[in-house]
């Protein structure tokens, strides 16, 4: 499943068979100045990819370094305004 390329004229003056191939096909890819700057997606692909993006606490979570720390410079003085 290849996505197809349209130009930003063409898909302009397509809008309804970009959208009719990013339902039925895959998603569209529209170009300007021969740069890709936009992908058309059917609205329940983009639902399923980003209902499955994972969160940075599962990440995290999964860090095969169990004493993982951050280093910080602790004879640094700190100003704090409270």
């Amino acid at each position: 499943m290849e996505m197809h390329r349209w130009q930003l004229q063409e898909a302009k003056n397509q809008l309804s068979k970009v959208i009719e191939h990013a339902i039925a096909d895959c998603p569209q890819i529209i170009t300007r100045h021969g740069k890709e700057v936009v992908v058309v997606v059917a609205f329940s692909e983009w639902t399923k990819q980003a209902s499955q993006k994972p969160k940075l606490v599962d990440i995290l979570l999964q860090c095969p370094e169990k004493d993982f720390q951050i280093p910080r410079e602790m004879d640094s003085p700190r100003d704090l305004d409270l």
